[in-house]
């Protein structure tokens, strides 16, 4: 399976100098990450704005730190340092990236799933599927241990102790029932491959577990 990006944090939009006359330039732009509020110039946010970009592309796995670039290469206003801005916001955990089928213990051990947007539940068409949405109106559907992941990881330490919980349940369940026996590696993996949709459309973020 593909390596993909993501971004990590919660956007707090810019911010402006108390100065009469107004300034039309932000002072900067923050980023909700862990227990801090980060601080972006302009070009940063951009290149962290992009991560999110194409919904489509990441519900097919699609987008990596090599296509990422390329966007910001080729975007009507290039950003020639697309290359250094991508690879200094992964060294200052804004973007992260994983193998969706590799060891995601590591990775999960470092990040918090936190809801955004409503749940909106399955459908008779597609009761295997719950969805997740803004103002009533679906924009991804993953399936019931995904939605469990999204609607309950932020109770646990990290995403993998969220795994590992959730597979323990499962292993609870009687013969016959939709979940029985899933492995934490099980629970993870097809996390890890809604991952990037629920974060882009806006339904979930990660976040930097903080030291204590």
């Amino acid at each position: 399976m593909p390596r993909v990006i993501v971004p990590v944090g919660l956007s707090m939009g810019p911010r402006y100098r108390y100065v009469r006359p107004p300034d039309p330039i932000p002072e900067c732009y923050e980023v909700h990450l862990g227990d801090d509020l980060v601080e972006l110039t302009e070009t940063e946010a951009a290149v962290w704005a992009a991560a999110f970009v194409d919904a489509e592309r990441h519900a097919k796995l699609g987008v990596n730190r090599e296509s990422l670039i390329r966007l910001l290469e080729t975007a009507p206003n290039p950003e020639p340092q697309a290359a250094r801005l991508v690879d200094s916001l992964i060294a200052r955990g804004l973007l992260v990236e994983f193998d969706t089928d590799g060891d995601l213990e590591l990775i999960f051990r470092r990040h918090k799933l936190l809801p955004l947007g409503e749940g909106l539940g399955s459908t008779p068409e597609e009761p295997h599927l719950h969805r997740i949405g803004h103002a009533g109106q679906p924009k991804v559907a993953v399936p019931v241990q995904v939605y469990s992941q999204w609607a309950f990881a932020f109770l646990h330490s990290n995403i993998w102790e969220a795994c590992v919980f959730y597979a323990d349940e499962s292993e609870e369940q009687e013969e016959g029932e939709e979940l029985l026996g899933l492995t934490p590696g099980e629970v993870a993996r097809d996390t890890a491959l809604n991952l990037p949709i629920m974060i882009t459309t806006g339904c979930a973020f990660l976040d930097p577990v903080v030291a204590t």
